[in-house]
């Protein structure tokens, strides 16, 4: 039997010896609890030297330099590397963590001709209005008689397609052939999954996806994001969205550029800025009001996701960290590198709204004062974990 101890977010075989020599005879569960529950990432240090200007990040021109010059040695070697090779990566995290936003941003940076960000939910939806129409769900049915392998019938699952919600799951293997037919539309690209596995027993498939959707055998990862519970109550309680284009936005975190207010009501509106869109007033999406109460149980499933792919052995995890306990900022990263938190105020005598900007902070789960991150810092680590990871 063998001891295995977390030492700073990674496993390690840190010794080889008897159990019995070492732990007492009558509480060696007690030891192993411990071990087992340091669940803890790594803080990433992107406050890089010689580098001591600020970064609009919002500003993709902005964003661009940023990652230039602190990671432009890393950018040129995964460029290389892809133009001849491609990887998988499983994005592990709680629901609103930011795998989307972190998956298009590495694309953004890296280029999007070398990357593929597959959404499952985004995958099953399309099948759901693909089965509405008779010519499409023909195909679909062609392709799946031909790829699917599983246990419950294709009969069955339409149906269960067609009646689902966000507490029902498809079967694995449904999800599989769903997943290798968008890859086949697409050319030879590093696959990013998101939203797969999402059940504890999908984590075996995972580790052997490549064999089971018979793509190809790429080096396969798994990106693990850790975000306080505070972090996405208040990301879905200040959610907007425009009715017309359908663009999300945030009262309190991401601002449109114009801002209204009822004085009447005493409340602040965002105005959509979307180039396709004519500027109608935003609103907030039935039940974001609860903010995270409703999917206190998707988010616990997650976590026991993530930690089930933590203490995998062989297979390499990058650990993306969404905040930072407010006394470490200066010694691990910019001021500019943390989210603002944006409040309002009705100036009578202008007669505007002005808007005051200040860093967010944050409880973390074990209560400790923190700041969330931007997503390019984040961003940015995961892309020196990887270049070390592929040896690059």
């Amino acid at each position: 039997m063998f001891l295995s101890v977390i030492v700073g977010g990674n496993e390690k075989n840190y010794f080889k010896t008897n159990m019995k020599k070492l732990l007492p005879a009558k509480k060696p569960k007690k030891l192993l609890k411990v071990v087992k529950d340091d669940f803890e990432f790594p803080i990433f240090k992107t406050k890089t030297k010689g580098v001591s200007r600020s970064f609009n990040l919002s500003d993709p021109k902005e964003r661009k330099k940023y990652f230039e010059l602190k990671a432009g040695e890393e950018i040129k070697k995964l460029r290389k590397y892809l133009k001849s090779n491609t990887f998988i990566a499983y994005f592990l995290g709680k629901k609103n963590s930011g795998k989307g936003t972190y998956s298009k941003m590495f694309a953004e940076v890296i280029g999007e001709n070398y990357v593929l960000h597959i959404s499952i939910g985004d995958v099953v939806r399309n099948v759901e209005r693909e089965i509405k129409n008779k010519k499409k769900k023909e195909e679909l049915l062609k392709f799946l008689k031909q790829n699917y392998r599983g246990y419950v019938s294709l009969e069955e699952t339409f149906k269960a397609l067609s009646q689902r919600n966000t507490k029902s799951l498809l079967p694995t293997e449904f999800i599989l052939a769903l997943v290798k037919r968008e890859i086949d539309k697409h050319p030879k690209k590093t696959i990013f999954i998101d939203g797969f596995p999402r059940d504890l027993d999908q984590i075996s498939y995972s580790l052997f996806f490549r064999d089971l959707i018979g793509h190809r055998y790429d080096p396969d990862v798994f990106i693990l994001i850790d975000v306080p519970d505070a972090v996405i109550d208040e990301r879905i309680k200040w959610r907007k969205i425009c009715p017309l284009c359908q663009t999300s936005r945030n009262l309190k975190l991401f601002p449109t550029s114009k801002i209204e207010c009822d004085k009447k009501k005493k409340k602040f509106y965002l105005i959509c800025d979307s180039k396709d869109c004519r500027g109608e007033k935003m609103v907030e999406k039935e039940g974001d009001y609860l903010g995270i109460k409703p999917i206190k149980k998707r988010i616990k499933l997650d976590e026991k996701l993530m930690r089930r792919a933590f203490s995998l052995y062989g297979i390499p995890k990058v650990f993306l960290r969404n905040s930072i306990p407010v006394k470490l900022v200066g010694r691990f990263v910019d001021k500019y590198e943390i989210t603002p938190e944006y409040c309002y105020k009705w100036n009578a005598k202008k007669k505007k709204v002005e808007i005051i900007e200040k860093p967010w902070t944050i409880s973390n789960n074990k209560g400790v004062s923190s700041y969330s991150l931007l997503a390019p810092p984040v961003t940015l680590s995961m892309i020196k974990q990887l270049t070390k990871i592929f040896n690059l």
